[in-house]
């Protein structure tokens, strides 16, 4: 008989879940942050009543802490937006939600055959100067990456019109997190699953526009093509670091707005602000990113650039442009993947539950539909109670 034990690895997961430190958690459970710190270490076992305050308090399963995750998908790295602003902390806890996606997907392969990754192998030599990184040869490397991309895709010079599905229809996950905290706009992470490379995007949502979140899947797209993902991040200079951001952002900016096509449209009318409104409905694309774009073309000068962003920050666009709406993700892979489960009678959402609890992955339904960006009550099991009464037959 195999005895049930405690991990302590588990309860240190399930607290950088949550985006809590020992003292927090230790202010919750009132449990001392010394016990904790010995739990999470496997050098003392709590009792039933103390995992029953864990559990509750962190809101997840009993029966979480007393398992091992069957699949071991590894993240190797992972690019934040906003590093500046975000506290180790809260990157963690997005680190390891991913980290969960990723387990999530290796456990669906056994069932489901997901897009395969189809990305070009661009030769990128870059510069980790922040401003010889926008030097002129920099600036061309990358435009010619970009129209490599393009090509490999035959997605010719036109507008992307759906930018999530083309990521996810060359193998990149795509997810989206609800956050009330401006800290982290997106983050893009690679996996080891199965053996093979797996990426990953998660943009942040709420209230976010759309030109905004298609513009950070294409910066993470960036970092995906461009830059290592074998170092450990927080070892890089600051300094690097922004030139990784500038690069990303420089490949976006080329890859939503193509110099052929783009710059044809907005040399009609370059500084006319209505017009990069009336632009802003065809390429889905944000008016001061178009702006940055053109004048990135040197269709506008430097002090023709500068008078249209004094422009837009006369008229309060900084923080809202005209026709933004708040944008909402397509329906995620995962969704398609689960409904096709469910549809076909493969597996029901109870036993798709039961089947991650199997492998190690023993969350909540709701925090699995937030986690894989799922419609609310996809996995909701509704337990049919089986009559007891039955009508008595006429003799």
């Amino acid at each position: 008989m195999v005895e049930k034990q405690f991990y302590g690895e588990r309860l240190r997961n399930a607290r950088m879940f949550r985006g809590l430190t020992l003292t927090e958690l230790a202010k919750r459970t009132e449990i001392s942050k010394q016990s904790l710190s010995l739990y999470e270490n496997d050098n003392n076992k709590p009792d039933h009543m103390k995992v029953g305050i864990l559990a509750s308090k962190l809101n997840f399963p009993y029966d979480y802490f007393f398992q091992k995750d069957s699949y071991a998908a590894k993240t190797e790295t992972t690019y934040f937006r906003s590093l500046a602003s975000a506290t180790k902390k809260d990157r963690t806890a997005q680190s390891i939600k991913l980290e969960y996606v990723a387990k999530i997907y290796e456990i669906l392969l056994e069932y489901i055959s997901f897009p395969e990754m189809n990305l070009p192998s661009v030769d990128f030599e870059g510069y980790d100067d922040v401003f010889e990184c926008e030097s002129e040869f920099a600036v061309q490397e990358i435009e010619n990456i970009v129209v490599q991309v393009r090509e490999f895709w035959n997605i010719g010079t036109e507008p992307i019109k759906d930018l999530q599905y083309l990521l996810e229809k060359n193998g990149i996950i795509v997810t989206g997190f609800d956050t009330n905290e401006d800290k982290i706009d997106a983050f893009s992470q690679r996996t080891i699953v199965a053996g093979n490379d797996i990426y990953f995007i998660a943009v942040a949502l709420g209230s976010r526009p759309e030109g905004r979140i298609r513009f950070d899947m294409a910066h993470e797209l960036g970092h995906i093509l461009l830059h290592p993902w074998s170092e450990d991040l927080e070892a890089i200079t600051k300094e690097e670091f922004k030139a990784r951001e500038r690069q990303a952002n420089m490949f976006a900016s080329a890859f939503l707005l193509p110099g052929s096509s783009f710059g044809k449209d907005i040399s009609a009318y370059p500084t006319d602000l209505n017009y990069y409104q009336f632009l802003k409905r065809k390429w889905k694309v944000s008016i001061q990113a178009m702006i940055y774009r053109t004048h990135q073309l040197r269709i506008i000068s430097d002090n023709q650039y500068q008078y249209l962003m004094r422009q837009v920050s006369k008229n309060g666009w900084r923080q809202k442009e005209p026709d933004d709406v708040p944008c909402t993700l397509n329906e995620s892979i995962f969704q398609g993947a689960v409904d096709l489960l469910i549809e076909e009678k493969v597996l029901t959402a109870k036993q798709i539950l039961e089947l991650l609890k199997r492998n190690g992955v023993t969350l909540y339904s709701n925090d699995i539909e937030e986690l894989l960006h799922l419609r609310q009550g996809t996995l909701k099991v509704e337990e049919k109670v089986k009559p007891i009464l039955q009508l008595r037959k006429k003799q």
